[in-house]
C-alpha cells in the first residue's frame, strides 16, 4: 500500500497505527511525501503572528511513519498511472502499489498575475506554507519593502483575512492593503480591517510591492493527467467509501478530493473527520473485508483567529454563511483546539519513549565491530600487516593500460525505511573507500539481503534497492556489473524496510603510473583537512528516540546524499595548486564507523609504523577542537546526553588524548579557551569518536597547499601533524 502525500487525513492514519499497531494492515506500507513536515494549517496563521514557533506547528512525517511501522519515502510525486499501477517520482524510480490513498492537498490558485494588474513585484502562493513563511522572514529583512512599498495579500476567503491580521500582528507598522471583492466580505471582517490599518482594495487595482496569494486551491493538474474522473474544479470524485469511481483500489480523501453528491469545499476539517473512516476502509480493503460508507457534515465550525496588536486576541465563528464574533472566547477555543491536535502527536511518542528499552542499537555504520575486537582477531588470524597497516581500499592489480585497480567491501544494516535512498547512502558510503585512495569508482557489485516477504513484495524492493545503487553509480560513470541476493531467516522489522541489508564489492582505477593514496603517508608539518561535517551518528541516535529535529535530519540527509567522487579531482584546481589534486595529498582516510579520532589514529599508527621501520622520528596530531565542524542540531542532542551506541566502543580512542604512565598524548586536543573537563570540552570529545555514515574525507598536505584549498574550496582545517 501506499500513502500518497502527508496531509492531515494521512498523518490521523498513521498516528491511529502508533496507537494500535494491530490495525495497521500486513505488508509493505510506504508514505511518500515532499517534505518530511507537515504543518498545521489551522495553526499557521499564528506562527506567522509569532504566537507560534513553526516546528511547534509541524508534524514530524518521518518519525511519525516510522513509530506506525511504515516506509517513509521523501520525494516530490510527478504522476499517477492507475493502470499500470505505479506512482512516477521525481529524480528517482517510480514506486509500485496495489493500494494507494491519494491525500495530496492542493495548490494556491495562481493564475491572478495576469488579471489582477501587478507590477513590478514579488509574487508568493500562500501554499506550500513553508515556501511562504520563508519568504514572509525574508521581507522581515527587507527594509525597502518595509519604508516604500506596501505588502498586498490577495483573496476574499477567511485564508485571506486571517493571514492579513496575521501580518498585521507580525509587522505593527508596515503598509498592508487587502485586494479582495468587497462584496464577497462580511461587514465584520471589514470593520476589523479598518480598525488594524489594513487598506481595502478592489482586484482591479494596480499594486507595486509584494503580493501574498491567499486566493483560493485547486487539485494538482496530475490528477487531471492520470485519468481519474473529476468534479468541475479538478478534485477527484469518490464513493462515499472514498474509492475514486472506477478504481476500487484508489482512494482519495483531504483537499484533493470530494464524495459524489455530498461536496464540501476543502477544509482542514473534513481532512481530519475523515481520517477514521478512511483508516477503517483501508484496513477492511486489504483484509479482504466489505468497506463502509460515510457521510460528511453539511457543514463544518471554522473559526478564524484576528490578532490584535493592543489589546486582546479574538477569533470569528463561522457555520455555513452564518458568522459570529469577533470574540476572545471563540479565541481561547480555537487555541485548544490547535494545541490539542499538535499534542496528540507528541504524547503519542512519550508515551511510546516511556515504553522503549534502553537498548536501540543504531543502524549504519554505527552497526560495526568494536575496533580492538577486529584488530585483535586480525592478530590471531595472523594478519599482522592489516591490524598494523590497515587500508579500507587495497591495491589488487594493474590493467593493460598500465592503470592501478584498487578494491573495496562495505556495507551494513539499513539505516532508513527508504529502500532507494538506503541504497544510495549505502552505496556512497562504500565508494568513499576508494575515493580516498584518489581513484574512480568504475564498477561495483552487491550483496542484498531482504526480508521474508512476498515474491513480488520483493521483486519491488530488489527495484528500488537496486535503483538506489545505481543513482550513486552513475554520475560517476560506474556501473553495477553483478551480485547476490539472499533471504533474511531473522525476524520481519518493522517496518519491514529496515529489515533489507546491502554489502558492496567497489572497484577504482587510478591513470597510469599513479599509486593509490594511503593512510601512513603523513609529514611533519601536513595540515589536516576535513571536507564536511560530523556528527551522523548523534542525529540517527536521537532519532530513534524521537529527540532529533526533523529539519536536523533534513539537513544531515542533504549532505550525506551528495557524492563526493569529485572532490580529490577537481581539475580547476590544477591550475592553482600546480598540479593534480592527488599529487598534493600525502594522506588521506574517510571518517566512518570509528569516528574522527579512530581513523585519524590508523593514520598516524600506520605512518609511525612506516617510519619505524627505516628509522625517522614518531609522529603526533593536533586537533583543533574549535576548527571541528558539527552538523545542525548536534550539539542540541549532546545536552541531553544522546549518543550513539557504538560510541561505548569509541571511547576507547579518548586514551589518545590522556596516555598513561606520562606519556605525550598520540593526539593532542588544543581546547584554546575551553575549559578541561567543561561541558564544551565533553561535547569536543564526543564529537570526535561518534560513527559516521557516508561521512567526510580528510587529507594531509602541505600548509601551503592547504591555504589554497581552504581558499578555492569547501574543505576546513582542524588540525596538523608535529614530529615528537
Amino acid at each position: 500500500m501506499v500513502l500518497a502525500g502527508g496531509g492531515h487525513t494521512h498523518a490521523l492514519i498513521l498516528l491511529r497505527w502508533v496507537l494500535k499497531p494491530h490495525l495497521r494492515p500486513k505488508g509493505l506500507i510506504t508514505l511518500v511525501n515532499r517534505n518530511s513536515t507537515n504543518i498545521y494549517s489551522g495553526m499557521f496563521p499564528g506562527v506567522i503572528s509569532g504566537k507560534y514557533k513553526i516546528d511547534d506547528a509541524a508534524i514530524d512525517l518521518f518519525s511519525l511513519a516510522n513509530r506506525a511501522g511504515v516506509s517513509f519515502v521523501l520525494a516530490e510525486i510527478k504522476a499517477l498511472d492507475p493502470h499500470r499501477k505505479i506512482l512516477l517520482l521525481t529524480n528517482r524510480n517510480p514506486i509500485n502499489f496495489s493500494t494507494i490513498s491519494l491525500d495530496i492537498g492542493s495548490e494556491t490558485i495562481s493564475n491572478y498575475k495576469s488579471n489582477l494588474h501587478f507590477t513590478n513585484n514579488s509574487i508568493c502562493k500562500i501554499k506550500p506554507f513553508c515556501k511562504a513563511f520563508a519568504w514572509i522572514k525574508k521581507l522581515d529583512e527587507d527594509p525597502v519593502s518595509q519604508e516604500i512599498k506596501p505588502v498586498t495579500i490577495v483573496g476574499s476567503g477567511h485564508a485571506a483575512i486571517e493571514i492579513a491580521l496575521a501580518l498585521r500582528k507580525r509587522w505593527p507598522l508596515r503598509e498592508l492593503q487587502l485586494k479582495a471583492y468587497r462584496r464577497k466580505l462580511k461587514r465584520s471582517y471589514i470593520k476589523d480591517l479598518s480598525a488594524k490599518n489594513i487598506r481595502l482594495i478592489e482586484p482591479q487595482d494596480i499594486t507595486e510591492g509584494p503580493v501574498l496569494l491567499c486566493t483560493g486551491s485547486q487539485p494538482h493538474q496530475l490528477l487531471k493527467e492520470a485519468g481519474l474522473e473529476l468534479n468541475s474544479v479538478g478534485r477527484v470524485l469518490t464513493k462515499d467509501t472514498f474509492q475514486v469511481l472506477n478504481h476500487p483500489n484508489i482512494f482519495a480523501a483531504g483537499d484533493c478530493a470530494v464524495i459524489v453528491n455530498q461536496e464540501r469545499p476543502p477544509s482542514g476539517v473534513w481532512a481530519v473527520r475523515s481520517a477514521r473512516p478512511l483508516a477503517l476502509n483501508l484496513e477492511k480493503f486489504c483484509r479482504g473485508s466489505r468497506v463502509v460508507s460515510w457521510k460528511p457534515r453539511k457543514f463544518a465550525l471554522q473559526l478564524i483567529g484576528s490578532n490584535s496588536i493592543k489589546t486582546l486576541p479574538s477569533a470569528w465563528a463561522s457555520w455555513g454563511s452564518i458568522l459570529v464574533g469577533p470574540n476572545f472566547l471563540f479565541w481561547k477555543v480555537k487555541e485548544l483546539i490547535d494545541r490539542r491536535f499538535i499534542a496528540m502527536f507528541n504524547s503519542s511518542r512519550s508515551m511510546e519513549e516511556h515504553n522503549e528499552t534502553a537498548s536501540l542499537l543504531c543502524r549504519g555504520c554505527a552497526s560495526k565491530i568494536a575496533s580492538s575486537t577486529l584488530k585483535e582477531a586480525l592478530l590471531e588470524a595472523d594478519l599482522d600487516h592489516l591490524a598494523q597497516s590497515p587500508e579500507d581500499a587495497s591495491l589488487i592489480t594493474t590493467s593493460n593500460k598500465g592503470e592501478n585497480i584498487v578494491q573495496t567491501v562495505d556495507g551494513f544494516p539499513a539505516l532508513l525505511s527508504d529502500p532507494w535512498l538506503n541504497s544510495r547512502l549505502t552505496t556512497l558510503h562504500a565508494c568513499s573507500d576508494v575515493w580516498a585512495t584518489g581513484a574512480s569508482v568504475f564498477s561495483a557489485q552487491a550483496v542484498i539481503t531482504l526480508p521474508q516477504v512476498s515474491s513480488s513484495l520483493q521483486k519491488e524492493l530488489l527495484v528500488q534497492c537496486i535503483s538506489g545503487i545505481q543513482s550513486a553509480l552513475e554520475p560517476q560513470s560506474a556501473r553495477l556489473v553483478g551480485g547476490h541476493t539472499f533471504e533474511s531467516r531473522s525476524e520481519l522489522s518493522d517496518p519491514i524496510t529496515l529489515g533489507i541489508e546491502i554489502s558492496l564489492c567497489v572497484n577504482g582505477q587510478l591513470p597510469s603510473n599513479q599509486s593509490p593514496l594511503r593512510k601512513d603517508g603523513l609529514e611533519p608539518d601536513d595540515a589536516l583537512l576535513i571536507s564536511r561535517s560530523l556528527g551522523s551518528g548523534i542525529l540517527f541516535a536521537g532519532a530513534m528516540r524521537g529527540q532529533t529535529l526533523i529539519a536536523d535530519i533534513d539537513s544531515a540527509l542533504d549532505q550525506m546524499s551528495k557524492s563526493q567522487h569529485m572532490i580529490l579531482r577537481n581539475d580547476y584546481l590544477k591550475e592553482d595548486l600546480g598540479g593534480t589534486f592527488p599529487g598534493l595529498v600525502h594522506a588521506c582516510t574517510d571518517i566512518t564507523g570509528f569516528g574522527l579520532l579512530g581513523h585519524l589514529n590508523e593514520m598516524l599508527s600506520s605512518s609511525n609504523h612506516a617510519r619505524s621501520a627505516i628509522g625517522k622520528e614518531q609522529l603526533q596530531i593536533y586537533l583543533n577542537a574549535k576548527s571541528i565542524p558539527a552538523l545542525q542540531g548536534v550539539n542540541n542532542l549532546l545536552r541531553k546526553g544522546i549518543t550513539s551506541t557504538f560510541a561505548d566502543s569509541n571511547r576507547s580512542f579518548l586514551s589518545l588524548l590522556h596516555p598513561s604512565k606520562n606519556l605525550n598524548p598520540s593526539i593532542y586536543l588544543d581546547l584554546a579557551d575551553i575549559p578541561k573537563e567543561s561541558y564544551e570540552h565533553q561535547r569536543i570529545k564526543e564529537l570526535i569518536i561518534d560513527p559516521q555514515t557516508c561521512g567526510p574525507l580528510v587529507i594531509a598536505c602541505s600548509q601551503e597547499d592547504a591555504h589554497k584549498l581552504i581558499k578555492n574550496t569547501n574543505w576546513i582545517q582542524i588540525g596538523f601533524v608535529n614530529q615528537v
